[in-house]
C-alpha cells in the first residue's frame, strides 16, 4: 500500500473511532448507517470543503498543506504522536522514489561497549523493524533466555521482538499482562511505518504479522499511533518468577537509528529477583588446581 493509501485508512480509521456527542455535534436522532462522524461533519470541524476533505480520505488529492493537516488533525482529536504521524503519511504520500532494499543494520563498537558497562542492568539494541542488533548477557536472559545468546551477531539469525511477542509462546508467557506489551509494539510500528513508509523488510513483517496473529491484525486494522518509551510492565519469568520492571526507550539523537531498551527495578523485590537471575546465569568459577607435593 503507498503513502496515500495508508494515509486515507488512517484519517478513515481515526473519524470512525469519533461519535458526534464528542465533539460537541448535535444529530437529532438520526439514523446513522456508518460508525463514527461523517465526512461532512470532519470536514465542518476542520474548517475544510467537504469534496476536498473526500478526495484526501480517498487518496485523490496528494497536496494537502501543513496548515490543513494541523486543522484535521485538531478535528480528530489527535495526540502529539498521531499528529506527527498525521504529517508523515502526508509527506510519504508526496514522494515517489524506487524501492530498495535498505542495508543492514549495525551496531557500533561504542554501543557494544556500553552494553557491557550496564553489567547487571538488562539492556538490548533494536533496530527500526524491531530485531535485535544486540544484547547484554542479562537482557538476554530476562527478554529470551531460550534463544541462542549469539543470535544478534548473525543478520540472517537475528530475533526481532515484535515476532516475539506476538508468534513465540515464551515471550507471550513473559508478560502477566500481554495485551498492554501487544498494544505498544503496534503502536511504535505505526510510528516506524510512517517514518519509512517504502521500507520493504518492514512492510514484510507486516505482513507475516497479520497473517500469523489474528490479535496483530485486529491491533494494526485498528491504526492507534503509541510512541511508548517508559512503560512498566509486570513479568512472569521462568527461573525468578514475578517481578515489576521499568522498560526505558533510549533514542539516538536523531531519532532514526539503533535504540537500546534497558529494564530497571523499583522494587525491593523486583531487584532481588534480578540479583537471583545475574547468579543464575553467571558462569561457573574454574576450579582451583592446587599442586600436589612431589613423590619420591
Amino acid at each position: 500500500m503507498d503513502g496515500q493509501g495508508r494515509l486515507g485508512d488512517f484519517l478513515q480509521a481515526r473519524r470512525a473511532g469519533l461519535r458526534p456527542d464528542d465533539v460537541g455535534l448535535t444529530t437529532y436522532g438520526d439514523r446513522r448507517r456508518v460508525p463514527g462522524l461523517r465526512r461532512e461533519e470532519l470536514a465542518l470541524l476542520a474548517g475544510v470543503s467537504a469534496p476536498y476533505y473526500t478526495r484526501l480520505e480517498q487518496g485523490q488529492s496528494h497536496n494537502a498543506s501543513p496548515e490543513v493537516l494541523d486543522a484535521i488533525a485538531g478535528a480528530l482529536r489527535l495526540d502529539d504522536a498521531e499528529r506527527a504521524h498525521l504529517h508523515a503519511l502526508a509527506g510519504a504520500s508526496k514522494r515517489r522514489r524506487p524501492v530498495k532494499r535498505p542495508p543492514v543494520e549495525r551496531v557500533t563498537p561504542a554501543v557494544l561497549t556500553l552494553l557491557d558497562a550496564l553489567g547487571e542492568v538488562p539492556a538490548i539494541v533494536l533496530g527500526r523493524r524491531t530485531d535485535v542488533l544486540a544484547w547484554n548477557a542479562m537482557g538476554h536472559a530476562v527478554f529470551a533466555g531460550h534463544l541462542d545468546p549469539a543470535a544478534p551477531d548473525d543478520p540472517a539469525l537475528r530475533p526481532n521482538m515484535a515476532r516475539l511477542v506476538f508468534l513465540d509462546a515464551h515471550v507471550r508467557e513473559l508478560y502477566t499482562e500481554w495485551p498492554v506489551k501487544a498494544r505498544a509494539v503496534v503502536g511504535n510500528l505505526r510510528v516506524t511505518v510512517g517514518l519509512h513508509p517504502d521500507d520493504p523488510l518492514l512492510a514484510g513483517l507486516i505482513g507475516e504479522l497479520s497473517m500469523g496473529s489474528p490479535e496483530f491484525a485486529a491491533m494494526w486494522a485498528d491504526h492507534r499511533v503509541r510512541v511508548c518509551d517508559v512503560v512498566d510492565y509486570r513479568m512472569h519469568h521462568p527461573l525468578v518468577g514475578e517481578m515489576l520492571l521499568t522498560q526505558q526507550t533510549l533514542q539516538s539523537p536523531q531519532g532514526q537509528g539503533p535504540h537500546i531498551v534497558v529494564a530497571t527495578a523499583e522494587s525491593e523485590s523486583a531487584r532481588s529477583a534480578l540479583s537471583l537471575l545475574a547468579r543464575a546465569i553467571a558462569p561457573a568459577p574454574a576450579p582451583v588446581r592446587t599442586r600436589t607435593a612431589d613423590r619420591p
